[in-house]
């Protein structure tokens, strides 16, 4: 059997945003083939079923978004200006209204990780690395004097994540972006301190 031709970054990030747009439960095999192009054969005989292009999507989306991380800390002077900017960036995706700028591994996280290993097991890798980034760069801040304390970098790390968690989560009831700009201040000094 021939293998199907595709771009499979394309293939992958068009996935993510149908998974993002409707969460992996209300996505349906046309939904799918209306936003890859291909058709649900390709899909099957590529990734096994929806499960496997879910899972080798939020490989992808990994991927992109440790890319983008990289690049606002690459962009600012320092780890605290860089820590600003990626609180900015989680901001205006909270706020966008646009489906497709959620968090697909919180999606995930929240729909099918408590009863699919395979699906936890990918979050879980993803978390110890975003976990291990931002340990780096509160490391970084502690070089600069930046930041003082007692705290560890990695408990700052983990502080970190599960305030964005909880940012994402209340910015989708509360969709006013002075309050959730202001929440996300809260946490950066929270964390620093």
């Amino acid at each position: 059997m021939r293998s199907a031709e595709f771009d499979r970054e394309a293939v992958l990030r068009a996935a993510m945003n149908a998974f993002m747009e409707k969460g992996y439960n209300k996505t349906s095999m046309q939904d799918l083939k209306r936003a890859t192009g291909l058709h649900p054969g390709s899909i099957y005989c590529a990734f096994e079923n929806k499960k496997g292009l879910l899972l080798a999507s939020l490989e992808q989306y990994n991927l992109d978004r440790s890319d983008e991380l990289r690049a606002i800390f690459r962009d600012q002077s320092d780890a605290l200006s860089g820590l600003q900017a990626y609180l900015d960036s989680i901001v205006a995706e909270c706020v966008s209204g646009d489906p497709t700028q959620s968090c697909l591994s919180q999606k995930a996280i929240n729909e099918i990780a408590q009863t699919d290993e395979q699906a936890q097991a990918v979050l879980s890798q993803q978390c110890i690395m975003w976990q291990s980034f931002m340990k780096d760069i509160f490391i970084q801040a502690e070089k600069e004097g930046a930041i003082k304390g007692e705290r560890l970098p990695e408990q700052r790390a983990q502080s970190l994540i599960v305030g964005i968690y909880g940012l994402r989560t209340f910015s989708q009831a509360q969709k006013d972006a002075d309050v959730i700009a202001t929440l996300a201040n809260q946490l950066l000094r929270d964390v620093c301190r």
